[in-house]
């Protein structure tokens, strides 16, 4: 089976490796086009050293690029990691149709920040689609699911990159396998139960003192490593990274006004919030990279009562 990869960064190029190191036929290889100074994405870097033809189409409505992919007579397009928009007449040119990844339990989930919003919602479980990609924003049929558990202390990083990431990689070479074998499902997505998130971005990850630790807690997780949340100290913005929660036994007793710091330690400093507090071990002041807590304290000579807002 004549296969086309397309895709990019990380993801792409595990797809790929695993594809090519089980012997399947890759013909080519299409990769999102790097912005002006950019690095070589990953993938096209390991497709050039596969010697594979690689491809970088700024449009897909363009006949050219259409004429060029029927040219590789490809009979399955396995779509990791996608972003650009793919008409449905393209995606239909292979013998078998094209098939993508998604990192949710489709329907829902719809969206590029999928496994943000899973974990800032405060889902107990997450997942990932492969399926057969439509017109829409993932609302094609579903071939293949996989399931992980979200933890207390989950981040974005972690159902990721441990999980969701390896998962899907054994995803897509086992549905390449249903689809050469002649077994892939197409199973209809239930409108129902759809939800849809847009990109989570600083205007999501904004942290609300005066709000719930129950809230705050997997918003700090849910945006780590990316966006990352986000607070306001001398009108400087500071992102919030690793922070435990500490829950009030009363609320109603906590000392101390929302966002104000009431310790500073070694390990950290301890900020209110609605209902607790919270103890932070890392952060990214704004124009620099990310350090530990105690870095930041000695570099900002945070003290008791200073406030983020």
């Amino acid at each position: 089976m004549r296969i086309v990869v397309h895709g990019q960064q990380a993801f792409g190029k595990a797809v790929l490796e695993a594809l090519l190191k089980r012997g399947e036929n890759v013909v080519a290889v299409y990769v999102a086009p790097e912005k002006e100074g950019a690095k070589i994405d990953p993938l096209k870097e390991a497709a050039i050293a596969a010697k594979l033809p690689v491809y970088q189409p700024a449009s897909y409505r363009k006949p050219e690029v259409w004429e060029e992919f029927k040219a590789l007579k490809p009979d399955l397009q396995v779509m990791a990691f996608v972003t650009l928009f793919v008409p449905e007449d393209f995606l239909n040119i292979p013998t078998h149709g094209s098939i993508q990844y998604h990192p949710s339990l489709l329907p829902a989930y719809r969206g590029a920040s999928a496994i943000n919003w899973q974990i800032i919602m405060g889902e107990k479980e997450a997942g990932l689609s492969i399926f057969w990609p439509d017109n829409g924003l993932d609302t094609g049929d579903v071939l293949m699911q996989k399931k992980t558990p979200i933890s207390a202390t989950d981040t974005l990083g972690t159902v990721y990159f441990d999980r969701l990431f390896p998962l899907g990689v054994e995803a897509m070479l086992e549905s390449v396998d249903l689809v050469k074998a002649g077994k892939a499902p197409r199973i209809k997505q239930d409108e129902s139960k759809a939800t849809y998130e847009g990109r989570c971005g600083p205007e999501n990850a904004r942290i609300d003192w005066a709000k719930s630790w129950r809230h705050l807690d997997p918003l700090i997780r849910g945006c780590n490593p990316a966006p990352g949340a986000w607070t306001t100290l001398d009108g400087k913005q500071v992102k919030i990274f690793d922070a435990k929660p500490l829950p009030a036994k009363d609320p109603k007793g906590i000392a101390g006004k929302m966002g104000e710091i009431v310790a500073v330690e070694a390990e950290g400093f301890t900020v209110v919030c609605a209902d607790g507090r919270f103890k932070v071990s890392r952060v990214q002041p704004e124009g620099a990279k990310k350090i530990d807590a105690a870095e930041f304290i000695a570099a900002s000579k945070l003290a008791v009562g200073a406030r983020f807002t």
